[in-house]
Protein backbone atom coordinates (compact mmCIF):
# COMPACT_ATOMS: atom_id res chain seq x y z
CA UNK A 1 0.00 0.00 0.00
CA UNK A 2 1.63 3.55 -0.73
CA UNK A 3 0.03 6.70 1.12
CA UNK A 4 1.89 10.35 0.65
CA UNK A 5 3.29 12.11 3.22
CA UNK A 6 3.37 15.67 3.95
CA UNK A 7 5.66 16.61 1.22
CA UNK A 8 3.89 14.72 -1.24
CA UNK A 9 6.53 12.24 -1.58
CA UNK A 10 4.82 8.58 -1.77
CA UNK A 11 5.44 6.27 0.79
CA UNK A 12 4.95 2.15 1.20
CA UNK A 13 3.32 0.84 3.56
CA UNK A 14 2.40 -3.42 4.63
CA UNK A 15 1.76 -5.42 7.68
CA UNK A 16 4.81 -6.31 9.42
CA UNK A 17 5.02 -9.19 11.95
CA UNK A 18 7.32 -10.29 14.58
CA UNK A 19 7.25 -11.08 18.16
CA UNK A 20 7.97 -8.69 20.96
CA UNK A 21 8.58 -9.04 24.34
CA UNK A 22 6.81 -12.44 23.82
CA UNK A 23 3.66 -10.99 22.37
CA UNK A 24 3.12 -11.21 18.83
CA UNK A 25 2.76 -8.08 17.12
CA UNK A 26 1.26 -7.09 13.50
CA UNK A 27 1.93 -3.46 12.48
CA UNK A 28 1.23 -1.24 9.20
CA UNK A 29 4.34 0.77 8.90
CA UNK A 30 6.88 1.45 6.02
CA UNK A 31 9.00 -1.07 6.38
CA UNK A 32 12.10 1.45 5.90
CA UNK A 33 11.74 2.89 9.33
CA UNK A 34 13.99 1.77 11.93
CA UNK A 35 13.34 -0.59 14.87
CA UNK A 36 14.06 1.74 17.37
CA UNK A 37 11.36 3.75 15.59
CA UNK A 38 8.78 0.91 15.28
CA UNK A 39 9.20 -0.21 18.80
CA UNK A 40 9.34 4.09 20.14
CA UNK A 41 6.80 5.41 18.10
CA UNK A 42 4.27 2.65 17.61
CA UNK A 43 4.15 0.27 20.49
CA UNK A 44 5.54 3.15 23.28
CA UNK A 45 8.67 1.24 24.45
CA UNK A 46 10.93 3.37 25.09
CA UNK A 47 13.78 1.88 27.04
CA UNK A 48 16.12 2.23 23.84
CA UNK A 49 17.26 5.25 23.28
CA UNK A 50 18.10 7.13 20.12
CA UNK A 51 21.84 8.00 20.80
CA UNK A 52 23.98 8.57 17.31
CA UNK A 53 21.57 7.02 14.43
CA UNK A 54 25.05 5.26 13.66
CA UNK A 55 25.35 1.87 16.09
CA UNK A 56 28.33 3.57 17.46
CA UNK A 57 26.97 4.29 20.97
CA UNK A 58 24.72 1.64 22.17
CA UNK A 59 22.17 3.45 23.73
CA UNK A 60 19.38 1.54 21.68
CA UNK A 61 20.27 -1.63 21.59
CA UNK A 62 17.96 -4.66 21.85
CA UNK A 63 17.90 -8.48 21.48
CA UNK A 64 17.06 -9.43 18.03
CA UNK A 65 16.93 -13.28 18.70
CA UNK A 66 18.99 -13.13 21.76
CA UNK A 67 21.66 -11.75 20.16
CA UNK A 68 22.37 -7.79 20.38
CA UNK A 69 21.44 -5.57 18.06
CA UNK A 70 21.71 -1.69 16.78
CA UNK A 71 18.04 -0.73 16.68
CA UNK A 72 18.68 2.72 15.83
CA UNK A 73 20.54 1.10 12.42
CA UNK A 74 18.20 -2.02 12.03
CA UNK A 75 15.75 -1.43 9.76
CA UNK A 76 12.33 -2.48 10.48
CA UNK A 77 11.43 -4.93 7.63
CA UNK A 78 14.44 -7.03 9.17
CA UNK A 79 12.86 -8.05 12.46
CA UNK A 80 9.97 -9.39 10.43
CA UNK A 81 9.16 -13.15 11.81
CA UNK A 82 11.78 -12.63 14.67
CA UNK A 83 11.67 -12.45 17.90
CA UNK A 84 12.55 -8.62 19.68
CA UNK A 85 13.32 -8.35 23.42
CA UNK A 86 13.10 -4.47 24.54
CA UNK A 87 14.39 -3.54 28.13
CA UNK A 88 10.90 -3.38 29.45
CA UNK A 89 10.23 -7.09 28.26
CA UNK A 90 12.97 -8.12 31.32
CA UNK A 91 11.07 -7.76 34.11
CA UNK A 92 8.28 -10.67 35.38
CA UNK A 93 5.05 -10.05 33.38
CA UNK A 94 3.28 -10.93 36.69
CA UNK A 95 4.65 -9.40 39.60
CA UNK A 96 7.11 -6.99 38.22
CA UNK A 97 10.05 -8.35 40.03
CA UNK A 98 13.31 -7.31 38.03
CA UNK A 99 15.35 -9.99 35.95
CA UNK A 100 18.45 -10.51 37.51
CA UNK A 101 20.55 -8.29 35.57
CA UNK A 102 18.22 -5.24 35.87
CA UNK A 103 18.85 -6.07 39.99
CA UNK A 104 22.45 -6.66 39.52
CA UNK A 105 22.66 -3.07 37.77
CA UNK A 106 20.67 -1.68 40.84
CA UNK A 107 22.96 -3.02 43.38
CA UNK A 108 26.06 -2.21 42.08
CA UNK A 109 24.73 1.44 41.10
CA UNK A 110 25.83 0.53 37.96
CA UNK A 111 24.08 4.02 36.54
CA UNK A 112 25.03 7.41 36.74
CA UNK A 113 22.55 9.25 34.15
CA UNK A 114 21.06 6.22 32.63
CA UNK A 115 21.45 6.86 29.15
CA UNK A 116 23.59 4.23 28.16
CA UNK A 117 22.01 1.75 30.79
CA UNK A 118 19.45 0.37 28.21
CA UNK A 119 22.34 -1.08 26.10
CA UNK A 120 24.59 -2.11 28.72
CA UNK A 121 21.56 -4.02 30.58
CA UNK A 122 20.94 -5.52 26.83
CA UNK A 123 24.16 -6.54 26.42
CA UNK A 124 25.22 -8.02 29.86
CA UNK A 125 22.03 -9.90 29.50
CA UNK A 126 23.48 -11.17 26.32
CA UNK A 127 26.72 -12.01 27.22
CA UNK A 128 25.33 -14.05 30.62
CA UNK A 129 23.21 -16.15 28.76
CA UNK A 130 26.06 -17.91 26.68
CA UNK A 131 28.59 -17.34 29.04
CA UNK A 132 27.08 -17.36 33.01
CA UNK A 133 30.18 -16.28 34.59
CA UNK A 134 32.23 -14.46 32.67
CA UNK A 135 35.81 -12.90 32.91
CA UNK A 136 36.02 -9.10 33.35
CA UNK A 137 37.85 -9.40 29.94
CA UNK A 138 34.57 -11.06 28.96
CA UNK A 139 32.65 -8.36 30.54
CA UNK A 140 34.71 -5.71 28.62
CA UNK A 141 34.38 -6.99 25.41
CA UNK A 142 30.59 -7.55 25.49
CA UNK A 143 30.50 -4.20 26.49
CA UNK A 144 32.91 -2.80 24.35
CA UNK A 145 30.26 -1.61 21.61
CA UNK A 146 28.35 0.74 24.56
CA UNK A 147 29.23 4.47 25.24
CA UNK A 148 29.12 5.49 29.17
CA UNK A 149 30.46 9.11 29.27
CA UNK A 150 29.68 9.51 33.22
CA UNK A 151 32.48 7.19 33.80
CA UNK A 152 30.86 4.78 35.56
CA UNK A 153 32.74 1.79 34.08
CA UNK A 154 34.03 0.11 37.24
CA UNK A 155 30.23 0.03 38.86
CA UNK A 156 28.81 -1.61 35.08
CA UNK A 157 31.90 -4.18 35.61
CA UNK A 158 30.51 -4.76 39.06
CA UNK A 159 27.23 -5.03 38.47
CA UNK A 160 27.50 -7.65 35.27
CA UNK A 161 29.63 -9.59 38.40
CA UNK A 162 26.18 -9.31 40.12
CA UNK A 163 23.95 -9.78 37.84
CA UNK A 164 25.82 -13.11 36.95
CA UNK A 165 26.16 -14.27 40.57
CA UNK A 166 22.11 -13.31 40.65
CA UNK A 167 21.30 -15.12 37.83
CA UNK A 168 23.30 -18.40 38.68
CA UNK A 169 21.44 -18.07 42.05
CA UNK A 170 18.24 -17.65 40.48
CA UNK A 171 15.60 -20.52 40.10
CA UNK A 172 15.22 -21.88 36.75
Amino acid sequence: MTRTDEWGAEQVTRDLALVVNGQAVTLHVDPERTLLDLLRDELGLNGAKYGCGMAQCGACTVLVDDAPARACVLRAALAEGRSVTTLEGLAHPDTGALHPVQQGFLEAEGAQCGYCLNGMVMSALALLRHTPDPSEDEIRDALRHNLCRCGAQLEIIASVKRAAQLMQSAPQ
